[in-house]
């Protein structure tokens, strides 16, 4: 295939993704089974367009990555299931032009100077097929494409007229209409296309800058074997003392000095714990090379290994503050992500110490947290933060016997289908009747809302259809559409209407 023949193939791949998201998803309501369709077609587009991929393992595991990414919509659509098939799908498409075995640093290089190239990518293709053109005669590809304008538009436009003059054929087109233009429309092409034509024509880095600094000691005047050595020492010793009172106060329970409740102590400060534990990661990085001659020392290795364990000690104290706080609050899909920041920050400290004691490279850090990154990314992008929440909150709330707060509805319904189900199945339990009422008012409104959006193909959830189905099951009803809507979020109906005061003269 000549390489006009193949930009002619990815320009009509182009027109046909961007006529698909145009019938998917301009002014359609919800995503669902509509996103998934598209990210199918657009990842297939790439591995038909671009057979340079399969000559490229990293590119054809990206690619495998990425379909399995566009699928993810048809069970549950997520904002970071889209940012991770969008990054799966830029490696597979600069992969065959990268060298290999490139760390995480080499490749984010690559893939911002590739989206920015992407905005006057299409720019530059245009200009290459006019000069091709003019070099080329009047009768190839580009002139027949600019040939038919005239008598495609023109034929539309007057078979448009014929139609609305001639009822025969206004029945044979009944219920087809082209649609009509508009800048939103326009827009929307834009956002479609200029990222489906920079992955079919990819423009990456051939060369990256190295990666900087973490194989080298940070050398500064007075930083010699003797003060890091000294500095292990007192960092050790002040994270000793802070450990010391975590262990006391936060994981034994003991009684607090006056002045100081429990609450203050195990609530305040857990991001500044963390950002510690960060710079004390920053600080093994800039002053310790693995191989280096203070880093072979055995004192410092073991006053490394000490710190490292305390620091990670640290993060757990903090995980423990913030579990404390849901227990006396509530679970909130924020707070399951502070808890696996908190995971991930660990992981990163004992990573930069096996980097250490292993004399692994910068290149094997970068690439083993950005795999610590991604697991937890594509757990998050499967697994619906939102249920886990709802549920937690059901099964700890006062009203059903537990130890945290009274149930939050207004937030039980900013979850929408992931609370649908936790609600449902203690609609029944022996509650009492105004919490029954409220409960089974907020269950109504997300039911209603989930079946409104699944009636719609384009919107089809799996996930959601699953849920609807158990519902049905655990509450004997049929879905009310037309739940009245006058309640606040914690399913309170409104006051009733103020009675005029009787006139004492009458």
């Amino acid at each position: 295939m000549g390489r006009r023949g193949s930009f002619w193939i990815k320009a009509g791949l182009l027109v046909a993704a961007v006529a698909i998201g145009d019938l998917l998803l301009f002014d359609k309501n919800g995503l669902g089974l509509n996103l998934g369709v598209l990210l199918t077609v657009v990842t297939l587009a790439l591995a038909f367009a671009a057979p340079a991929i399969r000559r490229s393992r990293l590119a054809v595991l990206a690619l495998a990555a990425a379909l399995a990414l566009a699928i993810l919509p048809f069970e549950r659509p997520s904002f970071i299931g889209f940012l991770l098939w969008a990054l799966a799908m830029a490696v597979a498409a600069l992969a065959p032009r990268a060298a290999q075995g490139d760390d995480g640093w080499r490749w984010l290089q690559r893939l911002v100077v590739g989206g920015l190239k992407a905005l006057v990518g299409p720019l530059v293709d245009v200009r290459r097929a006019l000069k091709v053109r003019a070099r080329s005669g009047p009768m190839k590809v580009t002139a027949l494409l600019l040939a038919a304008v005239l008598p495609v538009v023109g034929g539309l436009v007057f078979l448009q007229l014929f139609v609305i003059a001639n009822p025969v054929l206004a029945g044979v087109f009944r219920g087809f209409s082209l649609p009509a233009f508009e800048p939103g429309r326009l827009i929307f092409w834009l956002v479609v296309g200029l990222p489906v034509w920079a992955l079919l024509r990819p423009r990456g880095l051939r060369r990256t800058l190295r990666t900087p600094g973490l194989d080298r000691d940070l050398t500064l005047p007075g930083a010699a074997a003797a003060s890091i050595t000294a500095a292990l020492a007192v960092f050790n010793l002040v994270f000793a003392v802070q450990n010391g009172l975590d262990i006391v106060y936060l994981w034994s329970g003991a009684g607090l000095p006056d002045g100081v409740s429990f609450a203050d102590y195990a609530h305040q400060g857990a991001y500044p714990l963390i950002a510690t534990a960060l710079l004390a990661g920053l600080f093994v990085l800039a002053f310790l090379r693995p191989g280096s001659e203070t880093a072979s020392r055995p004192l410092v290795r073991a006053l490394v290994i000490a710190w490292v364990a305390q620091n990670v000690f640290l993060v757990a104290s903090t995980a423990l503050r913030t579990v404390d706080y849901i227990d006396a609050y509530s679970l909130t899909r924020m707070r399951i992500a502070a808890l696996l920041w908190m995971g991930l920050v660990a992981t990163g400290l004992l990573l930069i110490l096996w980097r250490l004691l292993r004399a692994k490279s910068s290149g094997w850090l970068i690439n083993a947290n950005l795999a610590a990154v991604g697991a937890v990314l594509v757990g998050c992008s499967v697994v619906d933060l939102g249920s886990v929440a709802a549920s937690w909150n059901v099964r700890h709330a006062r009203e059903m016997g537990g130890n945290g707060v009274a149930l939050d509805l207004c937030y039980m319904r900013s979850l929408k289908g992931a609370a649908l189900l936790p609600l449902a199945k203690i609609e029944n339990r022996d509650i009492s009747p105004a919490l029954h009422d409220r409960i089974q008012y907020t269950r109504r409104i997300i039911q209603a809302d989930m079946a409104g959006q699944q009636a719609t193909w384009r919107g089809w959830r799996w996930r959601d259809a699953r849920r609807l189905l158990l519902a049905r099951f655990y509450i004997y009803e049929t879905p009310q559409a037309n739940t009245s809507r006058g309640r606040d979020c914690q399913g309170n109906p409104p006051p009733p209407p103020l009675t005029p005061a009787a006139n004492p003269r009458t």
